[in-house]
């Protein structure tokens, strides 16, 4: 089934009556195979039978709320994309036509009243409560969208499945959105009007929501400054904050510097950093899928796997970079043996971490830690130094070329794999990594 269509409704029987007949027009003649689920919390004027009678399907909602709604709404959905609306005629169902021929800009699509080409109808203060609400909601947790709380939104199935949603009301409209970014899902607004309710009563109370809404949204700012968001690290490089935007621009400038010339560079944890987008002919290699995700459609070979059995033959890569990668797994040779079998003789290896032994570090990690909570000051877990870094890179037979530091506590190192390295040896690590990998 290409749609499904969820109506959440209490009490819309009316209302009904002139949507579905227009929605099923709509999709009929754009050639869609689709479902009209009626999610009822509670009517009382023949809601559930008035939908059954015009062909769609009436279940009731599992847990009380208008995201109780939605959430059975998700869960009933049998269709490859699914589209919510309100039942109020409020969303136009032509509108919905628009919508679908552009599923294929991103993962979620939004009929936006607040885009160039977007109007809104209704009375004044409401309208301007909701562009304030939008305004704040959009910087406080830095999404790419003008109108967070439309709730006409086309999905693709696969962007609702581990969604796990904490709100009861209307709020659940923003944590949606935000949490499908936050993984890694690309959104995009098509400009849409919005009317006014055609007839009954609106069961969303503007100041309720509103105060729902704050209160969500602290725990969504907080999940939008973690490192589970997959923009973290591009976010990071245009941060407000003049340090950390330093710092990341400085660590990039190095990296990107040493990686210059090279023909293929492999960059392990890319995360969503700048420097697998400066890069050229490379390939970024990430565990989350969220982050990767995020950098589709950037001109960017990726690959989701482990810097423990690096998925890539012996001596695929003229340069491998590996930056605030070491310190958040456990010590294991196998990492760096692995780092050295992908490079070919003559290759570079960039790699780069907190040096533990500065004075600078040991200020700046735990107030890091108060100032950003959720950020990777909780993830470090392996503490190096320059002096054990160096001994542990040249024992497996790699040369130390360069050292650089970033306010003289985060460590860069670049060090080159020998042109003369025994062919032989190269071969048996493979076999000695994925074993102890395993």
């Amino acid at each position: 089934m290409d749609l499904s269509i969820i109506l959440p409704v209490v009490n819309e029987g009316e209302n009904l009556r002139q949507l579905l007949p227009r929605l099923k027009a709509v999709m009929e003649r754009e050639g869609v195979s689709f479902e009209i689920i009626v999610v009822d919390g509670g009517s009382s004027d023949g809601t559930p039978e008035i939908a059954t009678r015009l062909g769609a399907r009436a279940v009731n909602e599992r847990r009380p709320g208008y995201a109780g709604a939605l959430e059975t709404g998700f869960a009933e959905a049998r269709g490859n994309y699914v589209l919510t609306l309100d039942a109020d005629l409020s969303h136009e169902p032509a509108f919905a036509a628009k919508l679908w021929r552009s599923r294929h800009e991103a993962d979620i699509v939004i009929a936006s009243r607040y885009i160039r080409g977007g109007a809104a109808f209704g009375g004044v203060m409401r309208i301007w409560l909701s562009r304030l609400l939008n305004f704040w909601m959009r910087h406080l947790l830095s999404m790419p969208v003008a109108d967070l709380s439309s709730g006409f939104r086309l999905y693709r199935r696969e962007v609702l499945k581990d969604l796990e949603l904490e709100a009861r009301n209307f709020e659940v409209i923003e944590e949606v959105l935000v949490k499908a970014y936050a993984q890694g899902y690309r959104l995009c607004e098509v400009p849409f009007t919005y009317f006014p309710r055609e007839s009954g009563r609106s069961h969303a109370r503007l100041l309720r929501f509103g105060l729902d809404l704050m209160r969500s949204s602290l725990k969504l700012w907080k999940l939008r400054n973690s490192i589970n968001s997959a923009d973290y690290d591009e976010r990071a490089f245009y941060s407000l904050i003049p340090p950390q935007r330093f710092w990341q621009r400085r660590r990039h400038r190095i990296a990107i510097s040493w990686a210059r010339g090279a023909e293929r560079v492999l960059d392990i944890g890319c995360g969503s950093s700048v420097i697998i987008q400066s890069l050229n002919n490379a390939v970024g290699l990430d565990i989350s899928m969220g982050k990767l995700r995020f950098l589709r459609g950037r001109g960017i070979e990726l690959v989701r796997g482990s810097a423990f059995a690096l998925p890539f033959s012996d001596a695929s890569f003229d340069c491998v970079i590996s930056s605030q990668v070491i310190e958040h797994v456990p010590f294991d040779e196998v990492l760096f043996r692995e780092l050295k079998r992908v490079l070919r003789p003559g290759g570079a290896l960039i790699i780069g971490t907190p040096d533990y032994s500065t004075l600078g570090w040991q200020i700046i990690e735990p107030l890091y830690g108060a100032l950003l909570p959720g950020g990777y000051r909780d993830e470090h877990i392996t503490h190096y130094t320059r002096e054990s870094l160096t001994s542990i890179l040249v024992s497996l037979g790699l040369v130390h070329e360069k050292t650089a530091y970033i306010a003289g506590s985060e460590l860069l190192m670049l060090f080159r794999k020998p042109v003369a390295l025994e062919s032989r040896s190269i071969r048996s690590e493979p076999t000695t990594a994925l074993v102890s990998a395993a």
